[in-house]
């Protein structure tokens, strides 16, 4: 369990008592790797890194540090409620760091994808080390790694193109002080969900949205702007909004707005408007390796439209998007 490859032996986790017995597995070996020195975990508030944080606690208890980053690419109210979630009620150790500029600054003018998936991820790396700096016997670097990331960004040997690298697969930088600590990387984001209900987490962190590491700088195609981004924030919103007034966010998996850097002509108070194009994207699956296009009801997606159009500033046309996994991944970027 302690490389990259998962083993073709390893049983599906399925059930509670699968799921109790890799927790049991993990928090031996988390114990063993770990020792009595502490550990700091990029805590975004999704499943996967909070799935990582209930583990670890039962494994070191408070020698794990939660360090959560507000780069600046969160939704709209993100960062609050992930605040509001650990550090009220769950009452995790939480250390909150906007570094907003420090990572949109960065990315200025980048509009290759890789790049700037590795600016992001090189950054998260050394806003960690900077609040690695201001602790004592920080030795370990957590992540909520899992296989679909791994699989998805190592070129196989046959000579395949990978199909896109994950802020936390192959993006940290060499010099790197830190050992990682990765206790779900072999497991498929349904079984992550499996092995969450079994930590006691609540239903709905569980079954929480899925969100990129770069967050909203995958879904601001092309070079990132503040304006673009915020017209995207506030496109996203309103979908997610609307998603819950008509029952949608439990039988979708991940939907959300992209916005690229393009504009066309449109109409605004009788005048030519040039604005962006939001696109809808709401997508269904099991492993995250393939997804199907989940089919919304015109009438919700009229709504949305009316909506998008009419309150987000620089947005003038909304699309949605009919590309299933493969050809399309379920991000644009």
């Amino acid at each position: 369990m302690l490389n990259n490859k998962r083993p073709d032996s390893m049983e599906r986790i399925t059930t509670p008592a699968l799921a109790e017995a890799f927790i049991n597995e993990q928090i031996a070996l988390v114990r063993e790797q770990v020792g009595d020195k502490k550990v700091l975990l990029a805590l975004s508030g999704g499943v996967d890194s909070s799935v990582v944080a209930a583990l670890l606690i039962k494994a070191i208890g408070k020698q794990l540090v939660c360090v959560h980053v507000n780069h600046g690419l969160m939704r709209k109210d993100e960062s609050e409620s992930v605040i509001k979630l650990f550090r009220e009620e769950l009452d995790a150790n939480l250390i909150y760091v906007d570094a907003t500029d420090r990572f949109l600054d960065l990315l200025a003018g980048v509009s290759d994808p890789e790049k700037k998936r590795k600016i992001i991820g090189a950054e998260f790396i050394n806003v960690f080390a900077d609040e690695a700096r201001k602790l004592e016997g920080i030795s370990f670097l957590a992540q909520g790694t899992i296989y679909p990331d791994i699989l998805e960004s190592i070129k196989q040997a046959e000579g395949k193109k990978a199909v896109k690298s994950h802020h936390n697969v192959g993006g940290l930088p060499e010099d790197l002080q830190f050992d990682l600590v990765e206790p779900i990387k072999l497991l498929f984001k349904d079984e992550v969900r499996v092995v969450g209900e079994a930590l006691g987490l609540p239903h709905a962190m569980v079954y929480r949205q899925p969100f990129p590491g770069p967050g909203l700088g995958v879904r601001c195609l092309g070079a990132i702007t503040r304006d673009r981004l915020h017209a995207l924030r506030e496109a996203d919103a309103i979908l997610r909004e609307e998603f819950d007034n008509a029952g949608l966010s439990g039988k979708v998996w991940q939907y959300f707005v992209v916005v690229p850097d393009v504009r066309s002509v449109g109409v605004k108070d009788e005048s030519r408007y040039e604005g962006w194009p939001a696109i809808i994207r709401a997508v269904n699956t099991k492993d995250a390796m393939t997804a199907s296009i989940e089919e919304i009801p015109y009438a919700v997606l009229h709504h949305i439209t009316k909506r998008i159009t009419s309150e987000v500033e620089g947005i003038n046309r909304v699309l949605y998007d009919l590309t299933p996994k493969p050809t399309g991944t379920i991000e644009w970027e």
